[in-house]
């Protein structure tokens, strides 16, 4: 009994740092089945890694392996037993996090929110740079809304292009908004997903803080991945917000008449599925309404949408990541997005737009299609 010792003590502290379904899990392989990472044929494998923290196996931190997930979330909306195969993932990952060995990169992503409450490695001087020429409001005392810029649409320059056209959508329809400034913080989702689960906690409880004494009751996130932790993460520390996707926000605004399109869009437009918009928040129909309004019904949808969308690939940190060539999804889904005849890709987060411009570029299809936000189209539409 000696030698099972170690088993047992890596499978307790997995199920104490939040894999409580860990053992639940009868290796049917749906997840494995249902992964993207089975399209590229690349060397992540979910159900052998679920196997290997049952059995407390070591040898799972390379960084295709125990960080190859993208926390896409299809593996949990496909398993039988409920598995929240996430939860597992992190915990693992939090595990490696306490010996310091998470990914150099990661590590980097992770100590720049850390001293500068931003991944990006930019001081938070520069939090606000996207604003410049535009007349952007200060949240105060009698602003409805708090517009919380996602940290890659603040300091990613394509991103940027994504904070500036809500700025101007929300002032053409007269919404109250504001935006705190430099004492804005990242949320911290990817940080929760890469392993860090005390900086999680010590940012998520900093914004919290925050937006409270600055009398934050209506946020409007422009990331799914800012929305999801607003919505189902921090809740449970206390963060209790009303929070709205963008995406929501403009279609009520265009069934209200608050926005008036003067003409239609005139190209063809497909649409991609964030994993965070779409598997993660069930948020899938307000996207395609917008896209529909602004192209006249020009609306063309790829073999893999809404819940069976492709992965871009660049959640759960991989973002900061370098793949192969071979194994990324985006290049898939460029490819895919060409195959309906449009020349506008769409999206509604700033991880995937980068991911997808990359793509664009590497595929040789920059002259075929274009990436754009859906907040750029509405925008170009107005």
């Amino acid at each position: 009994m000696e030698a099972l010792t170690p088993f047992y003590e890596v499978n307790e502290a997995l199920v104490a740092m939040g894999a409580e379904k860990l053992n639940l899990c009868m290796q049917c392989g749906m997840c494995a089945g249902s992964c993207p990472w089975r399209i590229v044929d690349g060397p992540f494998n979910i159900r052998r890694l679920i196997r290997m923290a049952q059995l407390g196996v070591e040898g799972y931190e390379s960084d295709d392996i125990l960080y190859g997930c993208t926390t896409c979330n299809k593996c949990v909306l496909k398993c039988p037993r409920g598995v929240t195969i996430i939860d597992i993932v992190r915990a693992m990952r939090a595990m490696i996090a306490e010996t310091g060995a998470i990914p150099g990169v990661l590590r980097t992503a992770t100590g720049s929110v850390h001293s500068n409450g931003n991944p990006w490695s930019e001081p938070r001087e520069k939090r606000t740079a996207w604003m410049e020429g535009l007349d952007v409001p200060t949240f105060g005392e009698g602003v409805e809304y708090f517009l919380f810029i996602c940290c890659t649409s603040a300091y990613d320059a394509r991103g940027q292009d994504i904070a500036r056209a809500m700025v101007k959508l929300m002032s053409r329809a007269g919404i109250s908004f504001g935006v705190i400034g430099e004492e804005e913080n990242c949320c911290s989702e990817s940080v929760r997903k890469i392993g860090d689960e005390e900086l999680f906690m010590k940012m998520a409880e900093k914004n919290i803080g925050l937006y409270k004494e600055k009398g934050v009751k209506k946020i409007i996130a422009t990331s799914p991945h800012c929305y999801y932790t607003l919505t189902k993460e921090y809740p449970e520390i206390g963060g209790d917000f009303e929070v709205i996707h963008y995406t929501q926000l403009l279609a009520g605004l265009l069934s209200e008449g608050r926005l008036e399109l003067s003409s239609a869009f005139g190209e063809k437009v497909t649409y991609h599925d964030p994993c965070y918009l779409g598997r993660h928040s069930d948020i899938y129909d307000e996207p395609r309404a917008l896209i529909s309004a602004v192209t006249d019904g020009n609306l063309v949808e790829m073999k893999r949408s809404r819940h069976e969308s492709l992965c871009c690939g660049a959640g759960g940190g991989r973002l900061w990541m370098e793949t192969k060539p071979e194994w990324r999804f985006s290049d898939l889904r460029i490819h895919e997005a060409c195959e309906t005849g449009a020349t506008v890709l769409a999206t509604a987060c700033p991880y995937c737009m980068s991911m997808l411009e990359d793509s664009r570029k590497t595929v040789n299809r920059e002259d075929d299609i274009r990436i754009m936000d859906i907040s750029e189209l509405v925008l170009e539409a107005l």
